[in-house]
């Protein structure tokens, strides 16, 4: 989920972002992202808009206001968690 509002700061469609995410080092297969997105916006963290001109429809994600308050909050516990294992794996 962090990684999915990270990266639609910007207007995405499902495949432009699983591409996206792919270059970045996080492959996602089509049949956990669409779901995640679909789920993700029902929760009111993305919003989204159909695209009909072109060779296909295609609906375009964004994050929303409630997802970007989320995105800060998850953020800091994502850093807070790395930093932790960073120091449990330094340990002895």
């Amino acid at each position: 989920m962090l990684a999915i509002l990270s990266q639609l700061g910007m207007e995405h469609y499902g495949y432009s972002l699983r591409e996206r995410l792919a270059a970045q080092g996080l492959a996602i297969k089509e049949g956990t992202l669409y779901p995640l997105l679909r789920r993700l916006e029902a929760q009111g963290l993305l919003t989204s808009r159909w695209e009909t001109a072109g060779n296909r429809p295609r609906r375009y994600y964004r994050v929303s206001a409630a997802g970007k308050k989320a995105l800060a909050a998850m953020t800091v516990e994502w850093r807070d968690l790395a930093q932790v294992m960073d120091r449990l794996l330094e340990s002895d």
